[in-house]
């Protein structure tokens, strides 16, 4: 097989369809009575998918897009309203597929974790603030990377040293980023300790103190982190500088390739769908390159024109 869209597209639409018939309680319910939609859900997933690779952060343009360009691959194409209503229902699918897609690949089995958030921006203008439906789940926040406070979510990320998600969760922007990463670690089928070994988890200085690190401790994770400001040295800090860059690029790959600033969500459904739509782009970009035995997984060169 070759890394191209076209490829990644068909080996998605497959292993989706596959899945989804193997686990059918992963399917939107719908009722027993009425019209049978013309597309699938598999190829509902695999063309958020593509949308996300491609850059398109307007529903609307995509679809167009879809119809003079795509029309052999995706024949019964819904309108606008009816492609939003579709994803927002497959949200937990894709949120689902996202473990399913990694557990099927060499590197999920890594013992070294690297763990972070990154800012997901909703609004500017006080206006807007204001009159959003977001308001009450958006939050202000502090982005220490930009010096800046933003008005909006937080993207908290597990993930492999390859980039490969392997726990998630989209939260406010004060949430404390240790109960955070305690949930995630309590509701991630992907996530449990290598039998017979530790789990190594490297973060940054937020996530601290003793109670938090004893409880990591005795689900078999070791953490590692920078020492904070009056703190003796903590063992093994000379391999957190090149590693704490992963996590750093990873969130590069969501802002700049993905688009996750310019999500275009104005509801919770909506940007909880846009979220997981982009999570899923990057887990099957991995997924794929590593079927294909490339040695960088994360790279999303070969599929995003």
């Amino acid at each position: 097989m070759d890394a191209d869209l076209d490829t990644l597209a068909t080996a998605l639409y497959v292993k989706t369809d596959d899945l989804l018939k193997a686990y059918t309680e992963r399917v939107p319910a719908r009722p027993k009575n009425g019209i049978v939609p013309k597309i699938s859900d598999a190829e509902l997933v695999t063309l958020a998918v593509m949308q996300a690779l491609l850059g398109h952060t307007s529903e609307r343009r995509w679809l167009r897009y879809v119809r003079k360009n795509l029309g052999g691959m995706f024949p019964a194409l819904p309108g606008q309203s009816g492609y939003n209503k579709r994803l927002r229902k497959l949200a937990d699918t894709m949120s689902w597929l996202v473990t399913m897609l990694g557990a099927d690949t060499s590197v999920a089995t890594d013992d070294v974790w690297v763990v972070d958030s990154t800012p997901v921006e909703c609004a500017r203008s006080r206006e807007t603030v204001k009159r959003s439906d977001l308001a009450g789940w958006d939050e202000y926040g502090y982005c220490a990377s930009h010096s800046r406070f933003f008005w909006g979510l937080r993207l908290h990320l597990v993930c492999t040293l390859h980039g490969l998600p392997v726990g998630w969760a989209l939260t406010g922007a004060k949430a404390d980023e240790r109960a955070v990463l305690e949930d995630i670690l309590a509701r991630s089928p992907a996530i449990t300790a290598p039998p017979g070994g530790r789990q190594i988890l490297i973060g940054d200085k937020n996530y601290f103190g003793n109670d938090f690190e004893t409880r990591l401790d005795d689900g078999g994770i070791e953490l590692l982190r920078p020492a904070r400001k009056g703190e003796k040295p903590r063992a093994d800090s000379q391999f957190l500088k090149p590693l704490r860059h992963v996590i750093e690029s990873i969130n590069w790959t969501f802002k700049g390739q993905l688009d996750l600033e310019r999500h275009g969500g104005r509801t919770i459904a909506g940007i909880s769908t846009r979220v997981a739509q982009r999570v899923l782009a990057l887990t099957a970009t991995i997924w794929h390159n590593d079927n294909l035995g490339l040695d960088i997984r994360r790279t999303l060169t070969a599929y995003d024109h």
